[in-house]
C-alpha cells in the first residue's frame, strides 16, 4: 500500500465525549435507530432535524440534469443544508465518505462511486471545516492498492491529499447487533468507522441480482472488514442479505447519503449489469429514505424490497408521504431501470395506478 492509506496505529482512540454517545445510542429503542442514524448519536444533527426524524418523516433532496465535470460542489453543498445538517456542529468532526469500490475496472466505471462525487463532497465538508477521511473495505478485491488505481479514485485522493482508511485490514472493535433482524450478535467494525462522527454513504445506484436494489444502506456493507467477513462476505449472506443490511445501518455510528445515480448500473447489477445514464443526485440525512425514492425512480417498489421492508419496522422511513420532499421532484425523473428476470425479482416491479402517490 502507498502512504496514501492510514494505518490501523495512526487511529485516535475517540475522546470521552463521543465514547458516551456510543454508549447512549445503545439505549435507544429500535424505532429510531433507521430513521436516522445521525439522531442516535445526538450531537451532529440539530434540534429541528432530530424532531423530524422522531415525527417520522425524513427529508430527500434530489438534484436532476448532473454532470461529473458540472458543479457538483453546490449541488451537494446544497442538498445537505436543504435536509437540515446543521454546519456548526461540523468543526473539526470526523467524517467519513464511504464510496462503493466492490470489484472496480478501469473499463466499467459505471460499477463505482465515481471520484468525481467524492472529491466533491469531501471538498464540501471541508470547507465546513470537519477533517475527512475516505474508506471502504472491497468486497470482492484483496488487494485495495489495485482497486484505488482500477477506480481511479486514488489518483483523485492523491491530487486532494485525501487520507484514505483501507477497512479490510484495520483493527476491529466488536459492537453490538443493533437491529436484531439476524440471528449474528453483532459486527466488527474497524476503527476508522466506530471513530467516526458521521459516516457519509456515497453508493452508485444500481440494481441487484439478489435484493432488486443497491444505493446507501447496502453500500454499508463495505464498512466491514474483509479480514473478518471474507472476500466476498460470505458470512453475511448466509445470514440473510436483507436481515444484516438493516443490522449493520442500525448498528453503526450516525450515517447520511449522497447518493452516485449520475451514471447508474441496470441489469445484472452490482457488478455484471450495463451502464444506464440517469444523472442524478440524491441526498438524505436518513439512508431508508433515500435508498425508497432511489427505488421508486427506477421503477421498483420499495415495499417489495425485503431490506427496505425490513427496514421499515424500526422506524425506517419508506412511505412517501412521510418523505419531505426537496429540490428535484421524483415523479417525472422516474425512469424504469431494466431487472434481471428471476423469479425473485419479478415482483419488485412499481404498480403505477397504484405506488405512484
Amino acid at each position: 500500500m502507498t502512504d496514501r492509506t492510514t494505518s490501523p496505529g495512526d487511529n485516535r482512540t475517540p475522546p470521552t465525549s463521543h465514547a458516551a454517545e456510543v454508549a447512549d445510542a445503545s439505549k435507544l429503542d429500535r424505532r429510531t435507530l433507521l430513521i436516522s442514524s445521525a439522531v442516535a448519536g445526538a450531537g451532529l444533527l440539530g434540534f429541528a432535524v432530530a424532531r423530524h426524524a422522531l415525527g417520522n418523516r425524513a427529508p430527500v433532496f434530489l438534484a436532476a440534469g448532473q454532470k461529473y465535470d458540472g458543479s457538483l460542489v453546490s449541488t451537494i453543498r446544497d442538498g445537505l443544508l436543504a435536509c437540515g445538517l446543521q454546519l456548526e456542529s461540523l468543526r473539526g468532526r470526523r467524517v467519513l465518505l464511504k464510496p462503493n469500490m466492490v470489484e472496480p475496472r478501469r473499463e466499467a466505471r459505471h460499477m463505482t462511486t465515481h471520484p468525481a462525487v467524492v472529491r466533491s463532497v469531501a471538498e464540501v465538508f471541508r470547507g465546513w471545516e470537519a477533517s475527512v477521511t475516505v474508506g471502504e473495505a472491497p468486497g470482492h478485491v484483496r488487494d485495495t492498492e489495485m482497486a484505488l488505481v482500477e477506480s481511479g479514485l486514488g489518483e483523485a485522493l492523491d491530487d486532494d491529499r485525501l487520507p484514505f482508511a483501507d477497512l479490510n485490514y484495520e483493527d476491529v472493535r466488536w459492537v453490538p447487533n443493533r437491529g436484531r433482524k439476524s440471528k449474528l450478535p453483532g459486527f466488527h467494525f474497524p476503527h476508522s468507522v466506530i471513530e467516526a462522527d458521521l459516516i457519509v454513504s456515497l453508493p452508485k445506484l444500481k440494481t441487484h441480482h439478489w435484493v432488486g436494489v443497491t444505493a446507501a444502506m447496502k453500500n454499508l456493507y463495505g464498512t466491514l472488514p474483509g479480514v473478518k467477513y471474507g472476500w466476498p462476505k460470505n458470512v453475511l449472506h448466509y445470514a440473510g442479505i436483507p436481515e444484516t443490511v438493516v443490522d449493520i445501518n442500525a448498528s453503526l455510528p450516525k450515517a447520511i447519503a449522497v447518493v452516485d445515480g449520475i451514471e447508474c448500473m441496470e441489469g445484472d447489477g452490482p457488478i455484471m449489469g450495463t451502464p444506464k445514464q440517469l444523472g442524478l443526485i440524491a441526498i438524505s440525512l436518513a439512508p431508508a429514505a433515500v435508498d425508497a425514492t432511489c427505488a421508486r425512480i427506477i421503477g421498483i417498489e420499495p415495499r417489495r424490497v425485503r431490506y427496505l421492508d425490513l427496514a421499515s419496522t424500526i422506524g425506517g422511513v419508506i412511505d412517501p408521504r412521510r418523505i419531505e420532499q426537496r429540490g428535484d421532484d421524483w415523479r417525472p425523473l422516474v425512469t424504469p431501470f431494466e431487472v434481471l428476470d428471476v423469479p425473485h425479482l419479478r415482483g419488485l416491479r412499481t404498480d403505477p395506478s397504484r405506488d405512484l402517490i
